[in-house]
């Protein structure tokens, strides 16, 4: 269903779900009734027929059996008394006429025959006419005591208002019974959508940061209103968990921003204030630095926003792990060597597959990197980082090794949330806290798992990502 834009109601053209469960039930139920007198019309038609049709058959037997020769001339032995009683009929008007195979008349009603030619059948009902006058009738053929025909024919009105009879009896008793079921089904439908109508009162109702949930109606629900008011009470949940987490990453975002433009602002007029070019130097470098630590800020709130998004829109694809590792070892091989470490690399030579996403993987990768270059640096001796990759098990583990101070293991999982740092990071005064978090929200969104451990020796940190393996052709 489209719903009309800007949340306002919908057209007051749309049915109500009242008047269409009326439609989709009456309807079949109308058609259904229609069907049925049908039938019974067609039934009470027939077998109405039947019984008027067997009695003129029986009185044409009557005059059959009445039929006499004399002198070899077929003549019909009843009296007009007998005639009329044979005949009689209370409410209907009978004719009859006997006819020889030539077309001259016995006895009978002048004008009244039949159109049809005989056909070799004894018995047949059809349609007369006499005059004005529609008569149904029967034609009797007989043989003895000489070939003739006998037709005796009734005027139609009882039958006729039989037949209205039998259906106003059968179809008007039928009709009321369909109007209260109506009546019925209507109060019944309304009580049942009064739930409904009390959730969407409820909703209409609220105000826009009123995120609570819905509390039952009074009235007697049922499971599916029940359920469609849970879906809500989850979607005003998550709604309101989004928010809380907006409004806190709103906050933190502003604070975390607030202390290197504040640094960079007081640089930037502490060296207006000063003649020495020298110092200009120095309130400059400090500057950059603020706006180094800006921008970084930054690209990592970007990166939060595209796992943010990818969370719905993601596409996992086979990816050469190893290649994607080397590619990127070497992009960051000179600003290791600027930073005077040393970068290394095991397996990296490797095809090994993964379902993966291109955008997230490198990201993952860039900021394991990024980390361990910003934080993972000895208080003595050359520092040291290292990326290998190899199989474990029925996954693929990708691990990125400093030999800095490391993150005491009480720490580990405090790391991994938000706007967290550990020791080094502390020590250093730099950074907001969100590599890690980006890298475990990008390994989730994989089907991977981040794992914090000691390095070699116990000395650094080792970081690393748990892929489930895929195989493909090359």
């Amino acid at each position: 269903m489209n719903l009309p834009a800007g949340g306002s109601m919908p057209p007051p053209s749309l049915p109500s779900l009242r008047s269409r469960l009326l439609r989709n039930v009456l309807g079949p139920l109308l058609l259904t009734w229609l069907l049925g007198t049908l039938v019974v019309v067609t039934v009470a038609h027939l077998f109405t027929q039947r019984a008027f049709d067997r009695a003129m058959l029986g009185d044409a037997h009557v005059l059959a059996s009445r039929i006499e020769l004399r002198n070899g001339q077929p003549v019909l032995n009843m009296s007009s008394a007998e005639l009329r009683t044979a005949l009689y009929d209370q409410q209907e008007t009978e004719y009859y006429a006997i006819q020889l195979p030539d077309g001259r008349q016995l006895a009978g009603q002048p004008g009244l025959a039949t159109a049809s030619p005989d056909d070799g059948t004894e018995v047949r009902f059809e349609t007369l006419h006499l005059g004005a006058l529609e008569l149904r009738g029967v034609v009797l053929a007989r043989s003895a005591p000489a070939p003739m025909r006998v037709i005796v024919a009734l005027t139609t009105g009882s039958r006729t208002a039989l037949l209205n009879q039998l259906i106003a009896y059968a179809a008007l008793p039928q009709l009321v019974l369909l109007f209260g079921l109506a009546v019925w089904l209507q109060r019944r439908i309304r009580g049942d959508l009064a739930p409904v109508q009390s959730l969407q009162a409820s909703v209409e109702q609220r105000d826009a940061a009123d995120l609570t949930p819905l509390s039952p109606g009074t009235s007697p629900s049922t499971r599916e209103v029940d359920g469609l008011a849970a879906a809500i009470n989850r979607l005003l949940a998550r709604i309101d968990e989004g928010v809380r987490a907006q409004r806190e990453f709103a906050g933190t975002v502003a604070h975390e921003l607030r202390t290197p433009l504040a640094g960079m602002r007081a640089a930037a007029e502490y060296g207006l204030a000063q003649d020495d070019p020298q110092r200009w130097r120095e309130q400059l470098q400090a500057v950059l630095q603020g706006q180094q630590r800006a921008s970084r800020l930054v690209d990592q709130l970007l990166a939060l926003a595209l796992a943010d998004e990818a969370q719905n829109s993601r596409v996992l694809q086979p990816l050469d792990l190893g290649r994607l590792a080397r590619e990127l070892v070497l992009q960051f091989l000179a600003r290791a060597d600027k930073a005077g470490v040393e970068l290394g690399a095991s397996g990296l030579e490797a095809r090994i597959w993964v379902l993966a996403d291109p955008a997230l993987l490198e990201g993952l990768l860039a900021n394991l990197l990024d980390n361990a270059l910003r934080y993972g640096r000895p208080a003595s001796g050359k520092p040291m980082l290292s990326v290998d990759l190899a199989r474990e098990g029925a996954g693929v583990r990708l691990s990125v090794t400093d030999n800095g101070p490391g993150i005491a293991p009480n720490q580990r999982t405090a790391l991994r949330l938000r706007w967290a740092q550990g020791s080094a990071h502390q020590r250093l005064g730099v950074g907001a806290g969100l590599g890690l978090s980006i890298v475990e929200r990008y390994a989730e969104l994989m089907q991977a798992r981040l794992s914090l451990d000691d390095g070699p020796q116990g000395q650094g940190l080792r970081a690393s990502v748990l892929f489930p393996s895929a195989e493909f052709a090359d």
